[in-house]
C-alpha cells in the first residue's frame, strides 16, 4: 500500500547510514593489520569490496522475483528515455531529487573547508558530519511515521525546508558565534536531511506504478531506476565541479586562504545550495501523487 514503501525504506536507508559508520570506522583498523602503508590500503579495498560483492550477490541468491505473467510492448531505447523523460509527474519528483543532491553535495564538500578555514579547527568536521549523519539516522523512524499522517510529499518539503533554514544559519552565523555552534546546527540540519534519505526513494515506486496504471503497456522500473540513479550522480558530479570552480574564482590556494577565498567557502555552504534547495522545493509542490490519489489508481487498475 501507499505506506508500505516508506516503512520499507525506513529500513533500507537506516542500515544504509549504519553501514556508512560501519565502513568509517573500520578502514584504518583494517590497515593497521598490515606493516606496509601501501599493502594496508590495498587490503582495505580488497575486503570492502569483497563485503560490497557478496551483500549484492545475497540479495541476488536469495530474492526470488514473482513470475510476470503479462506481456510489455517494446520499445526502442532513445524512444523508450525520451517518452520517460516527458512525463510530468516523474520530472515532478526528479527534477527536486537532484537538485536537492546537488546542494546536499555542495555542503558536504564545503564543510571540511569551512571548520578549517572559517573555524580553525578541522579536527571538528568530523563530529559535525556524525551529528549530521545521526540525527539523520535516529529521525528516520519519526519521518516514517508523520508520513503515515501527511503524505510523502510534505514531510520531504518540510525536511529540506528545515535543512534550509539550517545550512543558512551556519553559513552566516557560524563564524560568530563558533564552532559549536556549527557542530549543533549541523545535527539539527540532520533532522531535515532525513526526509532525503526516506521520501525520494519512496516516491519513486508509485511514479512507477503511475505509469503503469495510465500507459498500459507494462512496467518501466528499470527505465526510471535508471534515470533515477543517473540523476544522483549528475548532481553529486555538479556539485564538485561547482565548489572547485567557485573556490577557484575566489582565488584559493591551500597555502594560503585570503579573505575572498573565505567568502567564497561561505557561500558553497549556505547561500548557493540555498538556490538549489528553493528550486527543488518550488517543483516537488506540483508533484501529485499523495495517498487519495494513489489509492484511486490502485482502485483503476483493479477495476474489471
Amino acid at each position: 500500500d501507499y505506506n508500505q514503501r516508506t516503512i520499507l525504506t525506513g529500513y533500507r536507508m537506516s542500515f544504509a547510514v549504519l553501514g556508512t559508520f560501519v565502513g568509517a570506522a573500520l578502514v584504518m583498523p583494517i590497515i593497521n593489520l598490515f606493516s606496509n602503508v601501501s599493502v594496508g590500503w590495498s587490503m582495505m579495498g580488497t575486503f570492502m569490496g569483497a563485503v560490497m560483492l557478496f551483500s549484492t550477490m545475497a540479495t541476488l541468491w536469495a530474492i526470488k522475483e514473482p513470475a510476470y505473467t503479462g506481456s510489455s510492448e517494446l520499445e526502442g531505447f532513445a524512444t523508450t528515455f525520451a517518452e520517460v523523460m516527458k512525463e510530468k509527474v516523474f520530472l515532478s519528483a526528479l527534477l527536486p531529487w537532484t537538485f536537492f543532491i546537488t546542494g546536499t553535495s555542495m555542503i558536504q564538500g564545503a564543510l571540511v573547508y569551512y571548520f578549517a578555514y572559517i573555524f580553525g579547527n578541522e579536527g571538528l568536521f568530523q563530529l559535525a558530519l556524525v551529528a549530521l549523519l545521526s540525527f539523520s539516522l535516529l529521525c528516520i523512524p519519526m519521518w516514517v511515521q508523520i508520513s503515515k499522517r501527511i503524505g510523502k510529499k510534505a514531510c520531504y518539503m518540510i525536511g529540506m525546508s528545515i535543512m534550509s533554514a539550517a545550512v543558512m544559519l551556519f553559513s552566516l552565523l557560524g563564524s560568530s558565534l563558533g564552532p559549536t555552534f556549527g557542530v549543533i546546527v549541523m545535527g539539527c540540519a540532520g533532522v531535515g536531511l532525513s526526509t532525503h534519505y526516506v521520501m525520494p526513494h519512496s516516491i519513486l515506486p508509485d511514479i512507477v506504478e503511475y505509469d503503469a496504471v495510465t500507459r498500459k503497456k507494462g512496467r518501466r522500473e528499470g527505465v526510471f531506476s535508471s534515470l533515477w540513479t543517473f540523476s544522483s550522480k549528475l548532481g553529486q558530479a555538479l556539485a564538485l565541479a561547482l565548489n572547485g570552480w567557485i573556490l577557484a574564482l575566489f582565488g584559493y590556494q591551500a597555502e594560503h586562504i585570503p579573505e575572498l577565498a573565505k567568502t567564497g567557502i561561505i557561500l558553497i555552504c549556505g547561500p548557493l545550495p540555498l538556490l538549489w534547495y528553493l528550486a527543488g522545493l518550488w517543483i516537488l509542490r506540483t508533484y501529485p501523487i499523495d495517498r487519495t490519489y494513489y489509492e484511486q489508481l490502485i482502485a483503476k487498475r483493479d477495476a474489471p
